[in-house]
């Protein structure tokens, strides 16, 4: 473009304005602006923003392709790097590709600055690029015209003179991520500094207060699937207080293992609600419902080895390099829906069960969303506890509350004793209120009378694992449905802890870990596989803690409590109302999670929102559909546990047994049928990078540039060696 003198244009007000400003007015705001040539295209920077990735998000507007080079023009930014302008007789075909994330969290003003000339740093006069590949703004004025950057052209006015200057920013701005907290004006800010980061070390009282704090915060996940599980598989106190020390010692453990030899984010290790709805399918099987004798131990083992069977393909996924694969196809637009539903599987189960006892699980609902939601600005010496520890604060409340009901006799019926239900099997009017009382009542539980109080969780410790194809079918399909799950969660923290994503080989190596990890939790008999938690995100988000010394030293008080027998006997003595209302919460924080990976895509996109609401609802529907085949007798199963028998009693009808078995599992899982679903539309479906909010991982040229960049995931000593031999370094 060519500068003019100062002519000006009228518009229908009578107004006078300035069309535009001369590019080189960036540089050195006192240049006056150009005068366009004629017939020139209004719409010629809406195809130079389409050329260099910019997607608009106006559905009326129209977007033009342009030549890539105009007469009379010397050289040509190479818009890709940043820096360096390519000869007048070489084509160029950029191919910027803008992170969603960068894209949607930034606030910070003009974006194009002048290139600077490659090492040495030297300015290019005249031309403009990006700095450090952080791509520039296209905005639309109130007047309708298209400006480059925020500021250049401010209300559609083109004085040079108000041009903003162009400061160089800091690398530390580009990670950036939205902290609810700090939008007072509805806007995207950049998030607070984080108290401890990735490699920090307070020092030994501080990291002990914060590697409680992080654990205390994810109570919730821990120790609230035992609580429901056991009794469903016929297990009586003391086996629901084992199983609860079982998990926290494979918590501690896996989470220790994942630091060093996984990814190394800062991520806690524990029983994933993925492995939850699966765990209902097979021990409300025909088999295992009729028993009568041992019925937990037989189900159990059962558990055990399609665990087992499924972690072994899950690590071999990861360390042979078939997830790198893999993860070419696994977007936002996938891993969105496939959480989402993970949570609202349990909608018929949460609240059915916490409502045996209303007055317990009502006010707890109420009381952990008053502190996370009224109370969560709310500091107390420097620390906001009542976000921290919603969950721990409110069950401790409510289970205070519970017992001053039990003690003052609000449950106390003549003639019952709370024993239940053996000692009122044989009295009618007690029949009524044995439901109530064992739900209810904090005393009926006699595991802090039967445990004992040093007791070390051993492998095998319910018997030899038992391996049949129908349930390892289910388990493979689950150990996939948990790697995606994974796949968002590490993206995701990398972001919040402001460090580089994780390569693919990365990725890979915290699968294969956590396959090797659930081969452990199948061993030592947890009833459910380890993954990675998806709410330790959120805990990361709140504390602003993301040191991994923090989480390792959180998982060695894990180890040390689960060799206290009275601790997993207390943890087991909580009403199971309370449990199933804490619950309640839970599986809403993990579809609030869910829907919350859309961030990263262009979510007013037609595709995105027809996909993610296609597979959510027909992963709802479909695997309702498969539950209405009630078993011979409906009366065998609590009403709430009638859906996951459909395993044995499903529309599918092969021929083999064994395979209607699986088949009629799988479909009666929600998050398998999203899953699936998810991942055929956006993989067959056309649409451009940024719009599906592909996961930009670390690449080789990140590496050649910066070696240092992916420090953080470098694994210790002469594993690292083995690492790159199996290609997940």
């Amino acid at each position: 473009m060519e500068g003019g003198s100062r002519p000006e244009r009228e518009n229908k007000d009578g107004r006078g304005r300035r069309r535009g400003e001369k590019l080189g007015s960036v540089l050195e705001p006192n240049i006056e602006p150009f005068v366009p040539r004629k017939g020139y295209d209004p719409n010629e920077l809406r195809s130079w923003a389409k050329k260099t990735g910019f997607v608009s998000t106006f559905s009326s507007e129209t977007q033009r392709s342009g030549s890539g080079r105009r007469n009379g023009d010397d050289g040509y930014a190479d818009l890709e790097r940043g820096g360096g302008v390519l000869p007048k007789n070489e084509s160029i075909s950029p191919k910027i590709e803008i992170d969603p994330i960068l894209g949607r969290t930034r606030r910070r003003g003009p974006e194009i600055e002048p290139v600077r000339g490659g090492a040495n740093g030297r300015e290019r006069d005249g031309v403009l690029g990006f700095k450090d590949g952080v791509e520039g703004e296209v905005s639309r004025n109130g007047a309708g015209e298209v400006s480059l950057g925020a500021d250049i052209a401010p209300n559609g006015q083109g004085d040079g003179a108000n041009a903003p200057h162009m400061e160089p920013k800091s690398s530390e701005d580009v990670h950036m991520c939205q902290d609810e907290d700090d939008l007072g004006d509805g806007g995207w800010q950049p998030s607070p500094k984080l108290v401890l980061g990735l490699n920090d070390n307070p020092g030994y009282v501080p990291i002990i207060f914060y590697g409680l704090q992080h654990y205390l915060s994810l109570a919730g996940s821990l120790i609230f699937i035992p609580l429901i599980i056991i009794p469903a598989m016929g297990g009586t106190d003391k086996d629901t207080a084992t199983v609860i020390s079982t998990m926290l010692l494979l918590s501690g453990i896996t989470t220790i293992l994942h630091s060093y030899f996984g990814t190394r984010l800062p991520l806690v290790q524990g029983s994933s609600f993925v492995y939850l709805a699966p765990a209902l399918a097979i021990m409300n099987s025909r088999e295992f419902r009729n028993l009568t004798e041992n019925r937990f131990r037989h189900t159990m083992r059962e558990l055990q080895g399609a665990i087992i069977v499924g972690s072994v393909f899950q690590c071999a996924m990861g360390f042979s390099g078939m997830m790198s694969l893999f993860l070419r196809f696994i977007n936002p637009v996938v891993v969105a829906p496939t959480v989402t539903a993970l949570g609202l599987a349990f909608f018929s189960f949460g609240f059915p069960q916490a409502g045996a006892c209303v007055e317990i699980s009502i006010p707890e609902i109420f009381l952990v969303l008053v502190f996370t939601l009224y109370l969560r600005g709310v500091s107390v010496f420097g620390n906001r506890v009542f976000r921290i520890y919603a969950v721990p604060l409110s069950v401790m409340i409510i289970w205070a509350y519970a017992f001053f009901l039990t003690a003052g006799g609000a449950y106390n019926y003549k003639g019952c004793s709370v024993d239940v239900p053996s000692s009122n099997i044989l009295i009618d009017a007690c029949r009524k209120h044995a439901y109530t009382m064992k739900h209810c009542r904090t005393d009926v539980s006699d595991a802090m009378r039967t445990a004992a109080w040093v007791r070390v969780p051993y492998p095998l410790q319910w018997g030899i694992p038992i391996f049949r194809l129908r349930t390892s079918l289910i388990m493979i399909f689950v150990s996939v449905v948990a790697s995606v799950e994974s796949v968002g969660t590490y993206h995701t923290a990398s972001m919040r802890i402001n460090t580089k994503a994780p390569t693919p080989g990365i990725v890979s190596r915290g699968i294969g870990l956590e396959g090797f990890c659930s081969v452990l939790a199948g061993l030592w008999g947890s009833g459910t596989g380890s993954t990675t938690l998806t709410e330790n995100v959120h805990t990361i988000d709140i504390t602003k803690v993301a040191s991994r010394k923090v989480v390792e030293v959180g998982a060695m008080f894990l180890i040390v409590f689960s060799f206290i027998g009275k601790v997993g006997a207390i943890l087991a003595s909580i009403p199971q109302a309370l449990a199933a209302a804490v619950l309640c919460f839970m599986w809403a924080l993990v579809v609030a999670l869910g829907l919350s990976t859309l961030q990263y895509t262009q979510t007013a996109s037609f595709r995105n929102i027809t996909i993610v609401g296609v597979s959510l609802f027909l992963g709802l529907s479909i695997p309702a559909y498969i539950q209405q085949y009630l078993p011979e007798s409906s009366l065998i199963l609590p009403s709430y546990l009638i859906p996951y028998s459909a395993a044995s009693d499903g529309p599918v009808h092969t021929g083999n047994k064994g395979l209607d078995f699986a088949m009629n599992g799988l479909l009666s899982l929600n998050v398998v049928v999203t899953l699936l679903i998810a991942f055929v539309l956006d993989n067959t479906v056309p649409g451009s990078r940024q719009e599906r909010g592909v996961y930009i991982w670390s690449n080789a040229e990140d590496l050649a540039t910066d070696p240092s960049a992916l420090s953080d995931y470098e694994l210790p000593g002469k594993v690292c060696r083995w690492a790159k031999c199996l290609g997940v370094q």
